[in-house]
């Protein structure tokens, strides 16, 4: 039994060991994609909008920063899951805000809810996408004003920007591969998203 207790706390030391060690390579890889993604959104934000104006970098893109640079990986940072998730949410904030304008309270928790299960239906599930939904609710008078154009100008244009700096910074090295499966783009063909 005792041998048995030491060889757990053994395994348990490695597994904590394996991962608390700092990667720097990683990392440099994670700070490089993520700072060329949302910097090229603000220039690009900067050039055509003005230094005050912050039209162009809506607020999710930093979570989806996070995955698609972070945890490339992960079945929630892929290119259907970011983009689809983005555009669904955004269709769905903004159709839920012409119906329901006048009650906030009821129009943030239905547009959040409603895209979440809209993602979930379509298998394109990206968190950042609900906060996406939920800024077309509260967000500046602005982004209300866009209405639809609010999918096409913020949302779906600048989760390709991130898609886009996505393809390139996390290939460039042999040890970071995105997206997860090689044939993303075939999104169209029977079986896709089958192991």
């Amino acid at each position: 039994m005792r041998n048995k207790l030491r060889k757990h706390a053994r395994q348990a030391r490695y597994i904590l060991y394996q991962e608390t060690l700092f990667d720097f390579k990683e990392h440099l890889w994670t700070f490089l994609g993520s700072f060329a993604g949302i910097g090229l959104i603000g220039l690009l934000n900067r050039h055509y909008l003005g230094p005050h104006d912050t039209l162009l970098l809506v607020g999710s893109f930093g979570a989806s920063s996070v995955l698609v640079y972070g945890i490339i990986n992960s079945p929630l940072a892929q290119p259907r899951n970011l983009i689809g998730g983005h555009v669904l949410s955004a269709l769905i904030g903004v159709t839920v805000q012409k119906l329901v304008p006048g009650e906030l309270w009821l129009a943030s928790a239905l547009a959040v809810a409603l895209s979440i299960i809209g993602m979930q239906m379509t298998k394109t599930l990206h968190p950042p996408g609900g906060a996406t939904a939920l800024i077309a609710n509260v967000g500046s008078a602005q982004i209300k004003a866009l209405g639809y154009y609010y999918v096409l100008m913020p949302v779906l244009s600048g989760a390709i920007i991130l898609l886009l700096v996505a393809l390139l910074f996390n290939n460039i090295t042999p040890t970071r591969r995105y997206p997860a499966n090689k044939y993303w783009y075939k999104v169209w063909q029977r079986g896709y998203g089958r192991a």
